[in-house]
């Protein structure tokens, strides 16, 4: 890592830079390259800040109003969030308003600023901090907020809002044995089986990793697989499978897998993952809605908004506008027919989408009921450990949000249905 911090700083201001500005995803700027320069611990910190400063964006641009008379450009205001963010986390004053300074002065447009910034930060970090805790947490985007508080009301908004400004901790899905893998990492096993680490360090040299014994899936994301049950030598279907912890999650249970997805790129890294923890898939890449053949068993995890994601993913409501949503509600009804035509009489489909919208969940389902004359819901599979039965929905679906498990540190937003095909 840098000395003095500007290399990783600069990078985050520019990742905000694009998010904001250019309304490029988080994922679409790494997969670019955008920190392939900095050295490991510069990249890791970067994303760090830039992650914080999107999290924390409403509580910087509350206090930093207050001393300033108009807003400058946007990669002075940026640098000015991440400067704000890191002194009201408990950042040393000399080191980030110096850094943040010496970013702006070499600015090639913005040199001139290098003031302001000097002056501003000054003011933050003598009375940022304590008012900081005094705000309340973030909110979503008016566009988002609305539709959210419509679906689950006002509380159990503010509890998602404050899941969102809390972040994320590290879930992993054990291939074998979740006691142990806890012990090795430090972790702590959660009611579903997950296993949950609060601060970890780098993925890759946490024990267990090159062994093939464990990885990275959201306790939420692993429930559907849970939920599907399936059964060992059983033909099992995994529709947009990239980036593959479902299809390992059904490989490790001993079932004949098939794996699609439309992404080269990211069905690449699927086979990478699978040939590191040895488990066998076969893999398709191509569009699900093309894709034939016939199945036992079928998880669809369906293109959606990934409104579920945004406590580890706090760039989508700045990245989006919901302009897309319509566009994937009907491709997600488009990818249920079709997969229906592929299951087996008696066979189960899995429906699943990491969002909080019931657009994209309750009433797909409810809609789906209506196409297919021969489809059932299985409100019996919701049944797993860990499960609440409270969080099964009217139509029989479940519904995962993130202020849910607030003492566990949450879990990411999904919604999840269990069809049977009559036999």
């Amino acid at each position: 890592m840098s000395d003095t911090g500007v290399q990783a700083r600069r990078s985050a201001v520019y990742l905000l830079d694009m998010i904001l500005g250019e309304e490029r995803l988080m994922s679409e700027l790494l997969s670019a390259g955008a920190l392939d320069k900095l050295p490991p611990d510069d990249r890791a910190r970067a994303q760090r800040l830039a992650m914080d400063t999107l999290r924390g964006m409403e509580r910087a641009d509350r206090l930093l109003q207050k001393h300033l008379s108009k807003y400058p450009p946007l990669t002075v205001r940026n640098a000015l969030r991440v400067g704000t963010v890191e002194l009201c986390q408990g950042g040393a004053a000399h080191g980030v308003v110096n850094a943040m300074v010496e970013l702006v002065a070499t600015h090639k447009k913005l040199g001139h600023l290098k003031g302001l910034t000097n002056a501003v930060l000054r003011k933050i970090a003598a009375d940022g901090p304590e008012a900081w805790e005094a705000l309340r947490a973030p909110r979503l985007p008016k566009w988002l907020r609305g539709p959210l508080t419509e679906a689950w009301g006002p509380d159990a908004m503010t509890g998602i809002e404050a899941a969102h400004f809390a972040g994320a901790p590290l879930d992993l899905t054990a291939k074998r044995d979740p006691e142990g893998l806890a012990a090795a990492v430090g972790g702590t096993v959660l009611p579903t089986g997950s296993v949950r680490v609060a601060d970890a360090g780098q993925v890759t040299t946490m024990p267990g990793f090159a062994e093939g014994d464990w990885w990275v899936q959201d306790a939420a994301a692993a429930l559907p697989v849970k939920i599907l049950a399936p059964q060992k030598g059983e033909a099992v279907l995994d529709l947009c499978a990239a980036p593959g912890g479902k299809t390992m999650q059904l490989a490790a249970a001993g079932a004949q897998v098939t794996a699609v997805d439309s992404s080269k790129q990211r069905m690449q890294r699927v086979r990478e993952n699978l040939a590191r923890v040895h488990l066998p898939a076969k893999v398709v890449v191509v569009d699900a809605r093309r894709f034939e053949g016939t199945f036992d068993a079928i998880l669809l995890d369906a293109p959606c908004s990934a409104t579920g994601t945004i406590r580890r993913h706090p760039d989508l409501p700045h990245a989006k506008d919901g302009s897309e949503f319509g566009d994937l509600i009907e491709l997600q009804s488009e990818m249920i027919d079709h997969a229906w035509s592929l299951l087996n009489p008696g066979g189960r489909l899995i429906f699943c989408t990491c969002s909080l919208l019931p657009d994209e969940g309750e009433v797909q389902v409810d809609e789906a009921l209506e196409r297919h004359a021969d489809m059932r819901v299985d409100r019996d599979a919701l049944a797993v450990p860990g499960v609440d039965p409270a969080w099964t929905t009217q139509e029989g679906g479940l519904r995962l949000r993130p202020d849910y498990w607030p003492e566990l540190g949450g879990m990411d937003g999904f919604y999840i249905a269990c069809l049977r095909k009559d036999a």
